[in-house]
């Protein structure tokens, strides 16, 4: 899941950074690139309080969608990459009907990628629910 971050300074060398989608997470650093560092731990913080609370974590949206804030007027705006599987849950069996073809495509595509069957179809319709396919 990739979070969009806004970094901000007031004097140009010390660097906040504000994760929109995630109210109250955020980080700071001594530069920028430390600024920057420091908020992946800031956000799984985060999510490990929203699911020790029993709440969903959200969707992040598009930077384009956020940049209309005025508070973040002044930002600059990145991407922060995290692995949320951990925070998903136990794994259930389910039952699905997939056509052979699709079926067969689908299983030479994760083995050539290392992944598994259940793995990549969890992965891609994570990617679809976060709007990047």
């Amino acid at each position: 899941m990739q979070f969009p971050v806004v970094l901000h300074t007031d004097d140009g060398v010390r660097y906040g950074v504000t994760v929109p989608d995630l109210p109250g997470c955020f980080s700071a650093g001594d530069t920028f690139e430390d600024a920057f560092a420091s908020v992946k731990e800031a956000i799984e913080l985060h999510l490990e309080g929203l699911v020790e609370e029993g709440e969903e974590l959200p969707l992040p949206r598009r930077i384009t969608e956020h940049r209309a804030d005025p508070d973040f007027a002044e930002g600059v705006w990145a991407l922060v990459d995290m692995d949320v599987s951990r925070f998903d849950g136990k794994s259930e069996k389910i039952n699905i009907t997939v056509p052979r073809r699709v079926l067969a495509k689908i299983d030479t595509y994760a083995k050539e990628r290392g992944a598994t069957r259940s793995g990549f179809l969890v992965e891609a319709a994570r990617r679809v629910m976060e709007g990047r396919i």
